[in-house]
């Protein structure tokens, strides 16, 4: 099992000049495939921060990230440094490869800023960008960046996702809706199994309290063990519930 992340870095996301792209297309493109995401992080463009988050990701022995934007040749493009800093701890080298499809590309215009693109942490493999050939890099096949635009990264992901992780895990879920407070259910909620997800969510509905639970996990009958608690503490309590499954 692995623990995705997403970091989306784009001072002018968090500074309302742009509406993020990315959040919603990452989680549903891993849900296709029956994965969620673990955590993520819409962060500005600073050096600190992102380390920071990447530090925070790589500490994740689970972890794979999909990281968004700062990859260009502009002074605010940090990713590639710090990712070279944090993931490899060597200085940036140039990507042959990369270095010769900027040229191609940009001939005399690759110098004297764009040609920097082709930095790249050590041992880094190209993501290839189906719109510009400007390539995003990913390490150890589990940490991946891209640019900031989703016309771009979007394919880019999408490639990576299905290369390394479209092997499906079917989730079951069965989930109710139950007329009473999740204060009633703490206790059968603490003997829930750790690894089966369990979310509660509390709703007033005209200022009844009801809880809707949701019990989700890869083994269907210990999802429905751990369910049937919850039932049969709602039958013999006679609270009444109803099963949305």
């Amino acid at each position: 099992m692995y623990n995705f992340y997403a970091v989306i870095i784009g001072t002018e996301i968090l500074n309302n000049r742009r509406e993020d792209k990315h959040f919603k297309f990452i989680r549903d493109l891993l849900n296709s495939y029956g994965h969620t995401l673990f955590a993520t992080f819409i962060i500005k463009d600073d050096k600190e921060l992102i380390k920071n988050a990447f530090e925070l990701i790589k500490k994740d022995e689970k972890a794979v990230l999909f990281s968004f934007g700062g990859i260009g040749s502009t002074p605010d493009d940090l990713t590639r440094q710090i990712a070279a800093d944090v993931f490899t701890g060597e200085p940036l080298v140039c990507h042959e490869k990369f270095e010769q499809d900027i040229i191609e590309r940009f001939k005399e215009e690759a110098y004297p800023h764009r040609i920097h693109m082709a930095q790249l942490p050590k041992n880094a493999n190209l993501i290839k960008n189906p719109v510009n050939n400007m390539s995003g890099f990913e390490l150890e096949h589990r940490y991946f960046f891209v640019p900031g635009f989703p016309q771009m990264s979007h394919p880019m992901i999408k490639e990576c996702v299905e290369k390394y992780f479209s092997k499906s895990v079917k989730r079951y879920r069965k989930t109710l809706l139950a007329d009473t407070s999740e204060n009633t259910l703490i206790d059968i909620m603490k003997s829930i199994p750790s690894d089966i997800e369990l979310s509660s969510l509390p709703i007033l509905n005209n200022n009844d309290p009801q809880v809707e639970l949701s019990l989700s996990y890869h083994d269907p009958d210990k999802v429905k063990s751990a369910f049937d608690k919850f039932v049969n503490y709602l039958k013999d309590k006679n609270i009444g519930y109803v099963s949305k499954d």
